[in-house]
C-alpha cells in the first residue's frame, strides 16, 4: 500500500537515473551486484486454511529452522522474495513462509459470504491466523507496501508473535484521521490513483486494465529498475483473482474513510489510531522512493525497542526484488539485533 506523501517523491524521481545501491553508516552494505537476482521461482505453492482464507503460500528451508515470514503489497506478490527466500533458506537455515495475500494468486476466501475487506487490521489477522495454521508462535516478520504495514500492525497489536521485524519506509499504520487532511498540491497529485479507485469509473477502468494499471505503478515507482517482461508476467498473474479488484478498491477507499470497515475489527483499529510505538527489535529501510523521508527520521521515535535504520541509495519501492541480497541480510541482522 503506497503510502500517499512518498508516492508523488517516487513519480518525481521516475526522472533521475538510479546509480549503485549503497547504504548510510547505519547499514554498511554495497555494491550494485546486490541488484541482480537469479530466481524465477519460489518452488511448490501450498494453500491451508487460516481464518477467513485459504492461503496460498510458498515455503522454503527446514521446517525446524526459525520461521521467517515475508509479506508483499501492491501492485505486487509473492514473487517479490523470488530471490530473498532462498538465500534465507539455504544460507542461513531458516524456515521461509511467503504467503499471497488476500486478493492475489491462488489465496481464496472460504465463504462467499465473507465481505472482501481490504483494511489493514483484517490482513494483519490473515497473517496471524495462518502462523498459527502452520504452528509458527513467533516469526522474523519482514514487508514492504501492505506488507510493511501489516508487519507494523502485528508488532503492535501481537508483539509477542514478533522475534523482529524488517518494514520498508518505517512506521505505515494508517490513521484514518491524518488521512483526511489535504497535502500541498504537488503531493496531492501522487494520489491520482487513490482519488480514480474512489470513483466507479475507477473501478471500470481498474477491473478492465488491471495489468497495464499496475505495470504503470511500476514503472512510476522503481524507475530504475530494469525488470524484463517475464518478471512482471509471473506477479501480474497473481492479480487474475476473483477477488483482486474487490480488495484493492476496498483497501484505498477505507484508507481515505470512502468504505466503512467491518465492526469485528473495530476494536483493533482503535488501538491503531493511537499511533502504538513498536517496541519489537526492528530494522527500517529507506530507498529512493521515500524521498526525504528516507533518512527514517520522521517515524525514529515510533521504534523504541532495539533498532537499525538503513538507506538503499539507487532502489525504488519494490526493495526486496531490486536488492535481494541486501534486504534478506536486513532480516538476518534483525533477527540478530
Amino acid at each position: 500500500m503506497i503510502s500517499r506523501r512518498k508516492f508523488t517523491q517516487g513519480v518525481v524521481a521516475a526522472g533521475v537515473a538510479g546509480g549503485a545501491l549503497s547504504t548510510t553508516t547505519a547499514g554498511a552494505t554495497t555494491g550494485a551486484g546486490l541488484r541482480a537476482g537469479v530466481h524465477t521461482s519460489l518452488g511448490p505453492i501450498k494453500r491451508v486454511k487460516a481464518g477467513v482464507l485459504e492461503t496460498a503460500y510458498a515455503e522454503l528451508g527446514p521446517r525446524h529452522g526459525q520461521p521467517v515470514v515475508l509479506l508483499h503489497g501492491w501492485p505486487y506478490d509473492a514473487h517479490s522474495f523470488v530471490d530473498v527466500a532462498p538465500i534465507l533458506a539455504a544460507a542461513a537455515g531458516y524456515r521461509v513462509i511467503v504467503p499471497f495475500l488476500r486478493g492475489y494468486g491462488k489465496t481464496r476466501f472460504r465463504s462467499a459470504k465473507t465481505f472482501r475487506n481490504g483494511q489493514q487490521s483484517a490482513v494483519a489477522l490473515d497473517i496471524v491466523a495462518l502462523m498459527d495454521a502452520l504452528e509458527i508462535d513467533q516469526a522474523v516478520l519482514g514487508g514492504f507496501d501492505w506488507g510493511a504495514r501489516t508487519v507494523g500492525c502485528i508488532a503492535a497489536l501481537w508483539p509477542e508473535r514478533c522475534k523482529a521485524i524488517v518494514s520498508v519506509s518505517g512506521y505505515l499504520i494508517t490513521s484514518l484521521e491524518k488521512n483526511l487532511e489535504p497535502l500541498p498540491p504537488a503531493a496531492e497529485l501522487g494520489w491520482w490513483y487513490q482519488y480514480y479507485f474512489s470513483t466507479e469509473r475507477g473501478v471500470k477502468g481498474y477491473t478492465e486494465n488491471w495489468s497495464a494499471f499496475n505495470e504503470l505503478i511500476w514503472k512510476i515507482v522503481s524507475p530504475s529498475w530494469n525488470y524484463d517482461a517475464a518478471t512482471y508476467a509471473r506477479t501480474a498473474a497473481s492479480f487474475d483473482n476473483p477477488d483482486h479488484v474487490a480488495i484493492v478498491i476496498h483497501n484505498y477507499r477505507w484508507r481515505l474513510s470512502l468504505a466503512e470497515g467491518e465492526r469485528r475489527y473495530d476494536r483493533y483499529e482503535r488501538a491503531l489510531a493511537t499511533a502504538p510505538a513498536i517496541g519489537v527489535p526492528a530494522i527500517t529501510i529507506g530507498s529512493d522512493f521515500d524521498g526525504a523521508a528516507a533518512d527514517g527520521k520522521g517515524y525514529r521515535d515510533k521504534f523504541t525497542g532495539k533498532y537499525e535504520h538503513r538507506v538503499f541509495a539507487g532502489i525504488g519501492h519494490n526493495v526486496p526484488q531490486e536488492a535481494p541480497k541486501a534486504f534478506a541480510q536486513a532480516v538476518i541482522d534483525a533477527d540478530n539485533l
